[in-house]
């Protein structure tokens, strides 16, 4: 059955921001309280994209404590999209990345891991105390990038909102969905959601390799 709504997972360590970076993207606020995320949540927005059409990002929020991870493979399956979230300012987070991208590509079942749609966050960018460079991040990001699906690097401040609704709209933009399947389904209506234009490419300010 064709999909309306595109399922987006969110992955990484505890702590690198989420739940920040997705409320910021949906609610356009941030907290300093820190709550750590049981298991897994979504809320779904819309975007619209350049030729009019609309899709809706179902963004899921996962655990990143260990003893969650088993619970993967339930949220894991279906995803159209997997956005890979690490700190800036702590280098084991970005060194885990590779573990969580294993993990995910495993229990989502993924038939061919180079051609899946990934995104890469680097968050805190606010906070002055930088240990991964983005020259780090882009050959992570190039390493693993597949011939027609190349894995895009953002750097980002959920406090500040900083390249969130960037990082996001671009998601939306890079995966593609039959024009059978506006047709058959519209533009939906799910509640609680937003819209708005989604940039060029040429716009979207995800960083090159420096």
């Amino acid at each position: 059955m064709a999909k309306e709504i595109l399922k987006v997972v969110l992955i990484g360590d505890g702590g690198v921001g989420k739940t920040s970076l997705r409320n910021q993207f949906i609610h356009k606020r941030f907290t300093n309280a820190y709550k750590a995320t049981i298991g897994a949540d979504f809320i779904a927005k819309e975007v619209k994209l350049e030729d009019g059409k609309n899709v809706m990002l179902q963004i899921w929020d996962t655990a990143g404590q260990e003893r969650f991870q088993s619970l993967g493979v339930a949220f894991y399956r279906g995803a159209d999209a997997c956005v890979l979230v690490y700190d800036v300012n702590n280098y084991l987070t970005f060194e885990h990345l590779e573990r969580w991208r294993t993990e995910f590509l495993k229990q989502a079942g993924v038939a061919d891991p180079t051609e899946f749609p990934f995104v890469m966050i680097g968050n805190k960018i606010d906070i002055d105390e930088r240990v991964v460079s983005r020259r780090q991040a882009k050959a992570f990001a190039l390493r693993h990038s597949g011939k027609t699906m190349e894995i895009p690097c953002f750097e980002a401040s959920a406090k500040e909102g900083t390249n969130v609704e960037q990082a996001f709209s671009y998601i939306a933009k890079m995966v593609k969905i039959p024009q059978m399947e506006f047709d058959m389904f519209g533009d939906g209506d799910i509640r609680n959601t937003s819209s708005f234009s989604l940039p060029t490419r040429s716009s979207t300010k995800y960083f090159d390799c420096c």
